[in-house]
């Protein structure tokens, strides 16, 4: 018999007792990339991109298009700009950094879904109870008045993005790649 030190043993996947709760599935169907589908900085900011919409349709379009392409990018600028409101209230930015490590394993470093007792989450849901979560818990610590500005702010900002960028280039790409599969 041979003994490997340092080494855990550990029995076959198909022996194994099931005790995790949280997995990763292996549904091949609803894969997303890493950090969610968050899109390039670049491809956000490209200031060829922007222009003034004429019509109010057409900007209620935009912005629709926008919020759904640019999903993960617009939050993380609404968790920026709760990050900088929150600089001179150091209990609170503890908080939010420990917030930040469950918005990172639970949303932004996946790339399968989320499942919990064998359904899978939908990461709109993840988005919903994650962003309620982080903004209930911030609310009890003394910055409420830092924090609702800064979030008000970061929509602000979100919405007058989404607003003057068109989407003539999200509508080719989203017509040349599959939106269930990661882009290579």
């Amino acid at each position: 018999m041979t003994t490997i030190y340092g080494t855990n043993p550990t029995a076959a996947n198909d022996q194994a007792p099931k005790l995790e709760y949280i997995t990763r599935t292996n549904n091949q169907h609803h894969v997303r990339p890493g950090l969610a589908t968050r899109r390039p900085w670049k491809q956000m900011l490209d200031l060829r991109s922007f222009h003034f919409p004429r019509k109010i349709a057409s900007v209620i379009t935009r912005i629709k298009t926008n919020i759904v392409y640019f999903q993960t990018n617009y939050t993380i600028v609404v968790l920026f700009s709760v990050f900088l409101s929150l600089i001179w209230k150091p209990f609170a930015l503890l908080i939010l950094l420990a917030l930040i490590g469950a918005w990172l394993f639970l949303y932004f470093l996946r790339d399968e879904p989320l499942t919990v007792f064998d359904r899978e989450i939908d990461h709109r849901v993840v988005l919903i109870v994650m962003s309620a979560l982080t903004l209930s818990v911030l609310f009890l610590t003394d910055a409420k008045l830092n924090i609702a500005v800064a979030v008000v702010v970061g929509v602000v900002v979100v919405l007058l993005h989404a607003a003057v960028r068109k989407t003539e280039e999200i509508n080719q790409n989203e017509d040349e790649t599959s939106p269930l599969l990661p882009q290579v």
